[in-house]
């Protein structure tokens, strides 16, 4: 087997003493190519980073088809905060905000904030989403909460980024199957939180994957499954930018060409990607056939 480098790499594991399952992302030049974006005022980057790492570590014990995507909107300093991983390991983010920004920079504390995990095929038209409570201050905080309440299990999750790395560790204990002792289900529950609380934030960002699971836990027997690797990459093409100006209507599209020289040009916020149009395109696009899908028998 190829061995993974060690960034942008999401680990599954099953503690197999303890009945105890996780997952632990590294992201490297995936979250620097996301960070490298915008020039993002420190607490917004970390922010940033820690739902990058959340976005993927939170497709580790789910079957996905299609993507997975934290999203908060506020009418805080925080306007909106944006990420996702497809279900090809494939990473994009974003944030927008706007100055002076509160210190700390802290979620239950942003006025009308909202958060959704949603998951789906956008081709497909299938979508499940959930709402996360923002009672508490940070987001992995948020996160545990959420998972408790729809799961009923008890769940830890760690988040932490800098400039090089964004990290994320998630344990749930595995429900019961009927065959165990409830109460030493929960001494090893203990255990392991025992052991999770003496992992730092500067322990989390510098240590190599393997390493960090093996210090840990090597009493409770890791069991390590088939490595998944994780990469920045983004879902925009022309056709759905096709679809997003068919629908803004023939009077707008026509307008944005008057307003700019008979072209439109739309940037990818996500991955800076142009894409551009003239009056024969925006006619093409705006025409039956173009809906319809029929070639287009025009001259």
């Amino acid at each position: 087997m190829e061995t993974l480098p060690a960034d942008d790499v999401l680990h599954r594991f099953l503690l197999e003493h303890a009945g105890v399952r996780g997952a632990l992302v590294r992201l490297g030049p995936a979250w620097r190519d996301v960070a490298g974006r915008a020039d993002y005022p420190p607490a917004v980057r970390a922010l940033l980073g820690e739902a990058l790492a959340a976005s993927a570590l939170l497709t580790g014990n789910i079957k996905l088809d299609g993507a997975l995507s934290l999203e908060l909107k506020s009418g805080g300093a925080l306007r909106l905060l944006f990420t996702e991983c497809t279900d090809q390991g494939r990473l994009r983010g974003l944030a927008r905000w706007a100055d002076p920004l509160p210190e700390p920079l802290e979620l239950n504390a942003l006025p009308d904030a909202i958060m959704a995990i949603t998951i789906g095929n956008v081709e497909r038209g299938q979508r499940y989403q959930g709402l996360v409570d923002l009672q508490q201050a940070r987001l992995a905080d948020a996160l545990e909460n959420y998972f408790i309440r729809s799961e009923q299990l008890p769940a830890r999750i760690l988040l932490a980024a800098n400039g090089d790395h964004a990290v994320g560790l998630m344990l749930q204990k595995l429900p019961d199957e009927g065959g165990r002792d409830a109460a030493a289900d929960d001494e090893a529950w203990d255990r392991v939180m025992h052991l999770t609380a003496t992992l730092g934030a500067a322990e989390l960002l510098g240590s190599v994957p393997e390493q960090l699971l093996y210090r840990l836990y090597h009493e409770e027997s890791v069991r390590l499954f088939e490595p998944r690797p994780l990469a920045f990459g983004c879902s925009c093409s022309r056709e759905r930018v096709t679809a997003m100006l068919r629908s803004l209507g023939r009077d707008e599209v026509e307008a944005a060409l008057a307003a700019h020289g008979d072209e439109i040009e739309v940037i990818c916020e996500f991955c800076a990607q142009r894409y551009r149009f003239d009056r024969v395109d925006a006619g093409y696009l705006l025409s039956r056939n173009a809906v319809s899908g029929a070639p287009d028998t025009a001259q």
